[in-house]
């Protein structure tokens, strides 16, 4: 049996509005897990920037992370991540700055940039469409801006300066591993709905990495990847919960995003009402994910781990169930520790 390494356990909450419910039930979901994962020993807690989604309440990334932190005592709270390209680096900043100020040591910025939305709420957002051009030289200016103070700065981040808010890049292209290597920054490869570059984005990385010039940065990479997880205490149970995660992947495919759906039958039935091209995108998509029960999901994930070499896992789990989400996140955390 293949034991668990030293990588640090993490969560991803998207925030999900299930069918049913509504954006205050899943943000108050949302602070329920993560008080709970503080207790079971999960290290950080992320929270993802997305837009105009039926099924997403995560939209106010920044607004959600001080209320998640202010619910806590000492687990991590961060964006995984802040899509850069949608806001000023000066406001981000400014927002971390002041989270980092109340929250000391406990804050990560992790930063993309895909819009995280579609391109007429991309327009809505009215940022300059070259802000994703200069994706690196943003993330420049946003370390700058938290970084040691400077009296003489024209432009200052108060809070913010001296924070050094330690900074992701997230990716699921060799693109953003080639601005964290050149940053010296850590990287998180988004294989939980986008793996097919996952091995090569982190060779990629480790092979540029260059050292951090800046205070706070890293000597050596440091790498994430994302994994779903459904765990239960049966097979068969955690197979029927997951199709819920299925049907949101369908809808993504498929162009018809819903709230998360209640779970219907078993994965195989499902995979097979869908037409070959859809399931075929779905499996993709949903490639690196582990169900089953807290044995199986343990074994499978420290044997991802290891091929990976990654220093830290974040998980995601898509059950439609408020119990059941916590009840797989307990299960993982008891089995991997």
């Amino acid at each position: 049996m293949t034991r668990p390494n030293r990588a640090r356990l993490n969560i991803l909450d998207l925030v999900p509005v299930v069918d049913g419910g509504t954006a205050a039930e899943a943000i108050g979901s949302t602070v329920d897990v993560a008080q709970h994962a503080e207790r079971w020993g999960y290290h950080r807690y992320w929270m993802a920037e997305h837009h105009n989604m039926r099924g997403v309440a995560s939209s106010s990334t920044a607004v959600l992370i001080g209320h998640v932190a202010g619910r806590t005592a000492s687990i991590r709270v961060g964006a995984g991540g802040i899509m850069l390209p949608n806001h000023p680096p000066y406001v981000v900043a400014e927002q971390f700055g002041t989270l980092a100020t109340m929250y000391p040591g406990r804050i990560d910025l992790g930063l993309g940039r895909a819009p995280g939305t579609d391109q007429p709420t991309a327009r809505a957002l009215r940022r300059n469409e070259m802000a994703a051009m200069n994706f690196a030289g943003e993330v420049e200016e946003l370390i700058g801006y938290l970084g040691d103070p400077d009296p003489d700065a024209t432009v200052r981040a108060i809070p913010g300066e001296g924070t050094h808010v330690p900074i992701w890049i997230l990716g699921s292209s060799h693109g953003g591993a080639q601005v964290a290597a050149a940053l010296g920054l850590p990287y998180s490869f988004a294989s939980h709905f986008a793996p097919a570059a996952l091995l090569s984005a982190l060779e990629v990385y480790r092979r540029q990495f260059q050292p951090s010039i800046h205070p706070g940065g890293l000597d050596e990479p440091r790498t994430m990847a994302g994994a779903n997880v459904m765990v239960a205490d049966t097979e068969e149970e955690a197979d029927r919960l997951f199709t819920s995660v299925l049907m949101r992947f369908h809808g993504i495919v498929t162009g018809r995003r819903t709230a998360l759906p209640r779970p219907d039958g078993d994965v195989a039935s499902l995979l097979g009402s869908w037409s070959p091209a859809e399931r075929a995108a779905v499996t993709e998509m949903t490639r690196v994910s582990f169900v089953g029960t807290p044995e199986r999901v343990r074994d499978d994930l420290a044997a991802f781990t290891e091929a990976t070499g990654v220093d830290e896992l974040v998980v995601t789990c898509g059950a439609h169930d408020h119990a059941a989400r916590l009840r797989s996140f307990e299960l993982l955390a008891d089995a991997w520790s």
